[in-house]
């Protein structure tokens, strides 16, 4: 008989958002690094940014979660699909069709990973009293950020370690995927048996109940202002997204190429995990400052805070500084029990950019969300911010999608030079956009 009673969120929110942010990272950011390494053009790296495309279009299929089965059925299912398809990428890594192989099965993750953020999202609001919601956003937003240091940080540096180790980065690679099916067996299991059978958690379609989307999208493009809203939605990370998909080519380019010829291991730990520490920083600062000061007052200033640091980036496209920095952390091997190198090379001024970008990036990223929240409203205010954050997904995906072409033209000096210059639309609109009194 299935237990139904109420069970601690500690057992099981944390783990479920770890889940949900693992395969977007993975699809979105180590896949960069991977085809990089792998020596793929960067016009084929940018033409990647269509993996996007699932989280954009998620809303329409959002409703369909509703109607059929249970969230938690669909958390399970979605689970297991993703780790099978991990599996599938961990034996192929050294086929000769393996770009093809890996963006098919990349294509399949992301739908899957865009079900998967659909129903673990509907089983939240399921499994918790309205009285945890607030306590459990923050964990949940924690827990997510944690499996972009795990999924973009750990796993490419273990990867970039195993392939200088092997000689071969493809068995670095094929070693990522591996623990990444074992991860998502292990949480398939785990939440097969701990995630509890809320009361309200069922299958909503009836033969006379009909999917609203049309009072769905009249109400959200009926707003006041609704042009100035789509216009910031689309235009506001227009720039960014230009940049964000050629930034790990760039690291990782040799320098007669304009990039800066770091290892995929140095990457992974410079900004796959510093950055990523200082971009979940500034997002933390970012809703205090909103807290303390309200939106309307520092949207304009975080959204400066957000694209002027990508002058940091236009400088070391130019100057490709060189200075290196021994970090020796052999006095570890006695407390960890283990017997390796842990002599790293680090260039402090190319770790202070990428640290402060992302921090900035992490502050002027939270005013964005916090307005996409602001205009979801009314009785489809769900449905309306999946609207809004696929518009958003549609914002990123065009830029990312051109960058690598733009970046063969014109070299990653002007790339970051137009990616600069592309912030500057998506600020303009703030001045207009509708904010109440309050």
């Amino acid at each position: 008989m299935k237990h139904r009673g109420k069970k601690n969120p500690w057992l099981f929110i944390p783990t479920q958002y770890f889940a949900e942010g693992v395969p977007f990272v993975i699809v979105n950011q180590l896949s960069t690094a991977m085809y990089k390494s792998l020596q793929a053009s960067n016009v084929f790296i940018g033409f990647t940014s269509i993996l996007y495309l699932p989280w954009s279009l998620k809303l329409f299929w959002g409703p369909l979660v509703d109607a059929y089965a249970t969230k938690r059925k669909w958390t399970l299912y979605m689970q297991l699909l993703i780790a099978l398809c991990f599996v599938v990428i961990t034996f192929t890594a050294k086929m000769n069709s393996f770009f093809f192989v890996s963006l098919f099965i990349f294509t399949i993750i992301a739908f899957l990973s865009a079900t998967h953020d659909i129903a673990t999202d509907g089983f939240y609001l399921n499994a918790l009293d309205k009285k945890d919601f607030a306590f459990f956003t923050g964990i949940r937003s924690t827990f997510y950020r944690l499996s972009m240091i795990a999924a973009g940080g750990v796993l490419v540096k273990l990867a970039g370690d195993i392939g200088a180790k092997s000689g071969s980065i493809v068995n670095g690679w094929s070693t990522a995927f591996g623990i990444s099916a074992a991860l998502f067996f292990i949480l398939y299991l785990y939440h097969a048996i701990i995630l509890p059978y809320p009361e309200t958690d069922h299958a909503v379609k009836t033969e006379r109940q009909k999917i609203p989307y049309g009072p769905i999208f009249k109400a959200y493009f009926h707003q006041e202002k609704i042009g100035i809203i789509l216009t910031f939605i689309l235009l506001y990370r227009f720039g960014e997204g230009m940049l964000l998909k050629m930034a790990i080519p760039f690291l990782l380019d040799k320098k007669d190429l304009g990039g800066l010829g770091f290892s995929v291991s140095e990457m992974g730990i410079m900004y796959g995990t510093l950055g990523a520490v200082s971009l979940i920083i500034g997002g933390i600062l970012g809703g205090w400052l909103i807290k303390k000061y309200g939106l309307k007052k520092m949207i304009w200033a975080m959204a400066l805070s957000m694209n002027l640091p990508n002058l940091l980036f236009l400088y070391l496209a130019y100057a490709q500084p060189h200075i290196i920095w021994n970090l020796d952390f052999s006095f570890l091997n006695k407390i960890l029990g283990i017997n390796s190198s842990l002599i790293y090379n680090v260039n402090p001024l190319v770790q202070l950019c990428l640290i402060i970008e992302q921090f900035g990036y992490g502050i002027g990223f939270t005013s964005f969300m916090v307005y996409l929240l602001y205009v979801s409203k009314g009785e489809y205010k769900t449905s309306h911010f999946a609207i809004s954050t696929g518009l958003m997904a549609v914002g990123m995906m065009i830029p990312g999608f051109l960058s690598g072409i733009v970046q063969q033209m014109v070299g990653y000096f002007w790339l970051f030079s137009i990616s600069l210059l592309l912030g500057i639309p998506g600020m303009i609109p703030i001045f207009f956009l509708p904010f109440d009194n309050d």
